[in-house]
């Protein structure tokens, strides 16, 4: 969660005050010709709350559940807003550029306290707003039944920025409409999205690669390039790169990369990492400052992970694993010493009353990656071979280059799986090995034995 924006540029209480403004519009406007659910009584099931809103507004259902489910894991963190002011499963949000919270009051007659707090009504208004973006793009009935045809809506509710920002956003939509969603929420209800084959129709965002282009203007090798708000940090540093200062988001990955392009926020971060895979966007230059820790700006490198804190879900393996492995790059090139006064959290930072990382981090398991020792690294050693070898984010040579080995070295691999074919000097193989110290898989080729398939070392 970034917040550091320096004295000379102190804006936090015009920000509040510009919100408070917003929420205190009037609501004008005509009502949706969608009129909005039924009120929902007390105790009804999150399946049912979707159902009635997707059917009052001709929005999916299952789009309605993945686009909830890539917000917010289908927690409402009891009425707390996000780091952009967005509030619910839902994510509307009320702030000086962005109003979908205003928009739903006024679609729906909904009070922005109960848009707020009731789960109803929070799925009923997102619904509204879907329905409104997507009427302004033209889509008919037939449209709004063929679920990759609500692409650019979706991108448009969940990053009005930057297309490739936008792009981010609904095309981790649609990976969650192709895998499906299989949650338990509180109160142990289940809520799913059944897997199929959807074909995007991504429109105005049909040439914008959110991968292409963006990799090679990004200091760090495996990252995207995108770039926040010239207005939302400062240009050069004031002192020697001595800290890495570990955030959480409290909101999605791409919104919060988006808020980092609102010019009302005054925040940002040099690198957020993404919790489904451990996809890292840098937005800052690390020889820049960024607003995120206040006192620690002018020494530190801030780094934003997707999640909530008070939500574990958030914290996947792949990202603690990608994480490290930028954290590991950073005081490589820095010289700073891998140890705890020198890798933080945000709440460790004097003159900031944040709270993350939060009491579900496991530092024990992040350092123990990030110095990759005897004592804190598991796995089985290999020697290596050849120079230059990549660590791949994914066992597929197409997959995001997340380190390198230089030359000989020792790894450290935790398990092997089949993957992409890698024909190299005469050797073809499959098998890959995860080495966790380096956040990737390398291919067994570059492994420094016999056979093809590890002995002793087991399937992940």
């Amino acid at each position: 969660m970034s917040s550091g924006l320096p004295a000379r540029r102190a804006r936090t209480a015009l920000c509040a005050t510009a919100v408070a403004a917003a929420l205190a519009l009037p609501l004008t406007g005509p009502p949706s010709p969608a009129a909005a659910a039924p009120s929902a009584p007390p105790g009804t099931s999150l399946t049912t709350a979707f159902a009635r809103a997707a059917e009052a507004h001709d929005v999916p259902r299952d789009l309605l559940v993945a686009v909830g489910y890539g917000e917010t894991r289908l927690d409402d963190h009891a009425g707390l807003p996000s780091q952009d002011n967005g509030y619910g499963m839902m994510h509307l949000v009320s702030n000086p550029e962005r109003h979908t919270l205003e928009q739903a009051a006024r679609l729906t007659g909904a009070s922005l306290a109960d848009l707020r707090g009731d789960t109803g009504a929070n799925i009923d208004g997102a619904a509204a707003v879907l329905r409104a973006l997507a009427d302004e793009a033209g889509l008919d009935a037939a449209d709004r039944d063929r679920l990759g045809a609500w692409y650019p809506v979706t991108a448009r509710y969940g990053a009005p920025g930057s297309r490739a920002t936008a792009r981010l956003y609904a095309d981790a939509v649609y990976d969650l409409l192709t895998d499906g969603v299989r949650t338990s929420v509180d109160g142990g209800e289940r809520v799913t999205v059944a897997p199929r084959t959807v074909r995007p129709e991504r429109g105005p965002y049909a040439g914008t690669d959110a991968d292409a282009g963006l990799a090679a203007a990004a200091e760090y090798p495996s990252a995207l390039w995108n770039p926040a708000y010239s207005g939302n940090y400062a240009a050069g540093r004031d002192s020697a790169i001595t800290t890495v200062v570990v955030h959480v988001t409290q909101g999605s990955y791409a919104g919060s990369i988006s808020w980092f392009q609102n010019p009302s926020a005054q925040v940002s971060a040099h690198y957020v990492v993404r919790s489904s895979d451990g996809q890292i966007t840098q937005t800052v230059r690390e020889g820049d400052t960024a607003w995120h820790a206040r006192s620690a700006n002018p020494y530190s490198v801030g780094v934003e992970h997707e999640g909530y804190v008070d939500d574990p879900a958030w914290f996947t393996d792949a990202l603690y694993r990608s994480s490290a492995a930028l954290t590991r790059y950073l005081t490589d090139k820095y010289g700073i010493p891998r140890d705890r006064a020198h890798i933080v959290g945000h709440s460790e930072v004097p003159g900031n009353d944040h709270t993350d990382p939060g009491p579900n981090w496991d530092w024990a398991h992040y350092m123990s990656l990030v110095q990759g020792d005897d004592d804190g690294a598991t796995g089985t050693p290999f020697p290596t071979w050849g120079s230059d070898v990549s660590i791949r984010q994914e066992p597929t040579t197409d997959s995001a280059r997340v380190a390198s080995l230089p030359g000989p070295t020792t790894v450290r691999v935790a398990c092997q799986v089949h993957g992409g074919l890698v024909e190299y000097d005469g050797y073809s193989n499959d098998a890959w090995s995860y080495l966790p110290d380096r956040g990737g898989y390398v291919s067994n080729i570059f492994i420094d034995v016999d056979d093809a398939w590890l002995p002793g070392v087991p399937t992940c």
